[in-house]
């Protein structure tokens, strides 16, 4: 049997053994290294040259933290399957992390069997996110192409979607698109009902299912 290899970056050192011991039991996964920081990891990396299947990143860290790796990894390995491990579940950390390639965001208040699941469908699909993060978004889009449903989106709309997935303000999305701040609350909610989504990370998922933006675009 296969044995899928991981990295641990997260600075709690008591969290990340505890980390650990969950992933040595499960038996096609093994911790190859851990990292106390962004900057820790990437020398790692650059040093013995062993990249890891999956990577467990955690966000708050000192010196380098969750995001900034991130942004390198993006630059330099791309390829690389990064599931994010954080306390914060605010929607700009997640848009970030995704628009970054990051292939799974978990709560670190998960359960055991739903961290073991995502760990792999990472390996299987390619990437895991949670009900409670998506907002069911999954599931509503799966059953809306099960019934060979079209959602048809005008341009504007399409480019207000584009933009609502980069870090800008809706109010700076509405400067970009020479529209009023009212006009701009109309396109958001108009695409919550018309998407079946009740966030901007719903938004930015949709995007990124229906290829409308790359994930390792800026």
């Amino acid at each position: 049997m296969k044995k899928y290899s991981i990295a641990i970056v997260d600075d709690h050192l008591l969290f990340a053994q505890s980390l650990q011991t969950l992933v040595s039991s499960f038996d096609n996964y093994e911790v190859i290294f851990h990292a106390a920081n962004g900057k820790d990891f990437i020398e790692v990396l650059n040093s013995n040259g062993h990249v890891p299947d999956i990577v467990l990143l955690d966000i708050n860290m000192p010196i380098m933290d969750g995001v900034e790796t991130m942004g390198w990894l993006k630059e330099n390995m791309p390829e690389l399957k990064v599931i994010a491990l954080s306390m914060d579940d605010t929607e700009d950390t997640i848009i970030k992390m995704l628009r970054f390639g990051a292939k799974g965001y978990l709560l670190k208040d998960i359960h055991p069997n739903i961290f073991k699941q995502a760990l792999s469908d990472v390996v299987e699909k390619g990437f895991y996110f949670s009900d409670r993060i998506t907002n069911t978004l999954l599931d509503t889009l799966d059953k809306k192409e099960s019934e060979k449903d079209q959602i048809y989106l005008k341009d504007r709309e399409v480019e207000f979607l584009k933009y609502a997935c980069s870090e800008m303000t809706y109010k700076e999305i509405a400067n970009e698109m020479c529209l009023s701040p009212k006009t701009i609350d109309g396109y958001r909610e108009s695409l919550f009902e018309k998407l079946q989504v009740k966030s901007r990370i719903g938004l930015v998922l949709y995007a990124i299912k229906h290829e409308l933006i790359e994930m390792n675009d800026e």
